[in-house]
């Protein structure tokens, strides 16, 4: 029993990695940004990893060749949207009209595209019953939702030094591109 616990920690905290750059990202861009918007972006991001391997728990366990053929895709799919989200807050940088209030469809783009590897935790848990499958999900959620909040801590201290605050659309965007690229060259390896 305790060795499961601690793998689905470690298999959280790999898994909340990206997660965790993309919060630092974030709210280094948008210092400002609130406490609710800080514990939803936390909540999103948790709440994709926890469901993403549980879905690829699912594949696995009801269509595994439908399962083999999307994880060779999934490197792929979140560079791409990891790239577009980023030249968009370079871009909203660039001329100066960023929101981060106003702008719920971009967190959820990134929540998916920080979680989708996490479909291949599915492969990891194919042995699992339903309630195993589903307490490591809760775990790889609970522990991306506390690294996500420590990121978005830390990215906010960052981004409130006034000489990097001017370039900090620009930076959050090109680290979302380097997460996105990092993805998919690790997928590829």
């Amino acid at each position: 029993m305790g060795e499961w616990i601690f793998f689905s920690f470690i298999l959280g905290i790999g898994l909340a990695a990206d997660a965790f750059s993309v919060s630092v990202a974030d709210a280094f861009s948008h210092p400002e940004m609130g406490r609710p918007k800080r514990l939803l972006t936390a909540g999103v991001f948790g709440g994709f990893q926890m469901a993403m391997p549980l879905i690829g728990w699912l594949l696995v366990r009801t269509a595994e060749d439908v399962f083999s053929a999307l994880e060779r895709a999934v490197p792929w799919i979140a560079m791409i949207i990891l790239t577009v989200l980023g030249t968009r807050m370079i871009a909203e940088s660039l001329r100066g009209d960023a929101d981060p209030e106003a702008d719920g469809g971009s967190l959820l783009w990134q929540g998916l595209a920080t979680s989708i590897d996490a479909l291949s935790a599915g492969l990891t848990m194919s042995s699992f019953d339903a309630g195993r499958a589903f307490a490591t999900s809760l775990i790889i959620g609970a522990v991306t939702f506390g690294l996500c909040l420590a990121g978005l801590f830390l990215g906010r201290r960052l981004g409130k030094h006034q000489k990097l605050q001017r370039y900090a659309g620009i930076i959050g965007g090109a680290v979302l591109i380097l997460i996105g690229i990092r993805i998919a060259w690790n997928g590829v390896l």
